[in-house]
């Protein structure tokens, strides 16, 4: 049996810009897609905290350290610059890959879209 797990999540990043004429996708500062292990081109499902709106769709990556979370094509009609989201990238595992200790990884962002949390920082302070 496979198991659809979160493996990612970018919490609480703040929609930069919107450009409903682009063919479609999110666009998303490449520094927060290495730091949550999203790759270009992976499905991620986009939460929008402010309305309540949800969809699915592709990450393309933006320029590195910009803080760009910008929300193309149709989907631009379901947020607005300046609305908090939740981005979530998920995986396939088999059952027996999951162990208890399962945890996936966790950016959160400051207001300018800046690494404010990280696994991985936690890491190196303990």
């Amino acid at each position: 049996m496979l198991l659809c797990m979160l493996k990612a999540k970018i919490h609480r990043a703040t929609v930069t810009d919107c450009n409903i004429d682009y063919e479609g996708s999110i666009t998303v500062d490449a520094a927060l897609l290495e730091a949550a292990r999203i790759r270009p081109y992976e499905k991620v499902s986009i939460a929008d905290i402010h309305n309540g709106e949800r969809f699915e769709t592709y990450v393309l990556p933006g320029e590195a350290n910009s803080g760009v979370i910008c929300v193309n094509g149709a989907a631009a009609r379901k947020v607005q610059v300046g609305d908090l989201i939740i981005l979530f990238g998920y995986g396939y595992l088999r059952a027996t890959e999951v162990a208890a200790d399962y945890t996936p990884t966790v950016v959160l962002v400051d207001s300018a879209n800046r690494i404010a949390r990280h696994p991985a920082n936690e890491a190196e302070a303990a």
